[in-house]
């Protein structure tokens, strides 16, 4: 696995707690995972992501956030959409082909993206074997 964090995000060594989870994620063990600010959750999903065959979605209460995830992981080469709200129709649109057509294998979307019953319609027989919520303090309703 460190082989893959190399590579995939140029670090040499996990932090604590990072390859527990993405062990415990890879085996398909339902996983709670409270880390605070900066310790490196995000890897936690992602890496495990990159190495499964299955599409991960992650919902993210924060823009912000979706924008610089996503943006980071394609620098890296890594297939990450997103949609939202400050995207454009034929933004989310061409996110969503490339999500569903199994070009992107991760998607990051807003919570009220996540529930319209149309959203959850289109996941059904996707092939999504993790679902993340990420900044769920942050969450709401």
């Amino acid at each position: 696995m460190e082989r893959w964090l190399k590579k995939y995000f140029g670090f040499s060594d996990f932090r604590p707690g990072q390859k527990e989870i993405v062990q415990a994620l890879l085996a398909n063990k339902n996983l709670l995972s409270v880390m605070p600010t900066g310790a490196g959750k995000s890897i936690c999903y992602q890496l495990p992501a990159m190495l499964s065959d299955y599409k991960t979605i992650i919902v993210s209460p924060l823009v912000s956030l979706m924008d610089d995830q996503v943006a980071s992981l394609k620098s890296n080469k890594l297939p990450a959409e997103k949609i939202h709200s400050n995207c454009t129709f034929e933004e989310n649109g061409a996110a969503w082909r490339s999500f569903s057509q199994g070009e992107a294998k991760i998607l990051y979307v807003s919570p009220e993206r996540l529930m319209t019953d149309r959203m959850v319609a289109s996941l059904n027989g996707l092939g999504i074997g993790m679902f993340v919520i990420d900044e769920a303090h942050c969450i709401s309703k």
